[in-house]
């Protein structure tokens, strides 16, 4: 008997493999992503200007670090006594507008290396809803209608809600797209629409958001070579629908759904030499996360020791992984 909806999901020609580096921009759903492949010891960066979740400001940081841009304290505000970019997510806001500055350069610094010679480009757009700053905003704000990406609590008079048209978004991703090709020409990228649920904006508009964007990205997918769409939002949506996948505040998918997700990843967007590897390092990450309650005993020592030798035959067969950590860890 079936309990689920079938889904076929397509895989590129050339799968992901270990040796590949991987830049995620997007949604936090991107992070989820991210951070199973980056535990994983996979070379990935992800989020370089934080989360970020329409499609206009995707665009802009991405753009942003193809062209390494440099920011000034003019492009900063100072609000609640520290200082912001409208182009960052509060991660980087500090009381001193240098150490705000350092943060983001050298961020996009990073950003610009890592995406000149990246392999895979993973994007997960969120919403379709973009925020405008009105004439309300404070002084040196973006002195453009370009949009922000993150509102970092200000008063809701100094925004303008606008939900981006499907021709809005193809256009900024079709311009985008073009500027990563000339940019990086052997990059290839998979769109993925995030399963998170922007209830804030209600549940009809949440829908009518997340149409747009599977809309837009299936007609770049459809119109260029090197692009992939990733399923993760009918996934949840689709093929678990249940709120018992949802965390508390039935918005955000948990820890059996996100996994879920990432098994479906693993199968269709990575090689299989690479799976198996995936599964070895698991050992190793699951060893090192173990916590002795009495660490001095004979059986710890022994279990380090066992673990220590997995973990350098591993490094030794595979050079390009880094598992200083783990040995260092086991090597105590």
């Amino acid at each position: 008997m079936q309990f689920q909806l079938p889904i076929q999901i397509k895989s590129p020609e050339k799968q992901i493999n270990y040796r590949d580096k991987i830049f995620l921009v997007g949604s936090c759903f991107t992070e989820h992503i991210g951070n199973s492949l980056g535990e994983l010891k996979f070379s990935t960066i992800q989020n370089p200007n934080g989360i970020l979740f329409d499609p206009r400001s995707v665009c802009n940081s991405l753009i942003s670090y193809i062209e390494n841009k440099k920011y000034r304290k003019e492009d900063l505000f100072l609000l609640n006594e520290t200082w912001n970019s409208w182009e960052h997510h509060s991660r980087f806001s500090n009381i001193n507008a240098d150490e705000c500055l350092k943060n983001i350069n050298g961020s996009q610094q990073q950003a610009h290396s890592f995406l000149k010679e990246a392999d895979w480009l993973i994007i997960t757009l969120g919403s379709s809803f973009s925020y405008r700053l009105t004439n309300e905003a404070i002084p040196g704000g973006l002195q453009n209608t370009d949009g922000v990406a993150n509102c970092h609590r200000a008063p809701s008079q100094w925004f303008n809600k606008h939900l981006l048209t499907i021709d809005e978004t193809i256009s900024l991703l079709d311009t985008t797209y073009h500027r990563l090709k000339q940019f990086n020409p052997k990059l290839k990228i998979i769109f993925t629409i995030s399963p998170v649920r922007h209830i804030r904006d209600g549940v009809i508009e949440n829908n009518r958001s997340k149409a747009r964007l599977i809309e837009a990205v299936h007609h770049m997918v459809n119109k260029f070579p090197g692009l992939y769409y990733f399923p993760a939002y009918e996934l949840v949506i689709d093929v678990l629908r249940d709120y018992r996948f949802y965390d508390i505040d039935m918005v955000h998918p948990n820890y059996p759904a996100t996994e879920f997700v990432m098994e479906k990843f693993k199968e269709a967007f990575i090689d299989e030499q690479s799976q198996q590897l995936m599964d070895e390092i698991k050992k190793i990450v699951i060893a090192r996360k173990h916590k002795a309650f009495q660490p001095e005993t004979n059986a710890h020592k022994t279990f380090l020791k066992i673990h220590l030798e997995k973990t350098k035959e591993l490094q030794s067969k595979f050079s390009f992984l880094n598992l200083k950590e783990e040995i260092e860890y086991f090597n105590k």
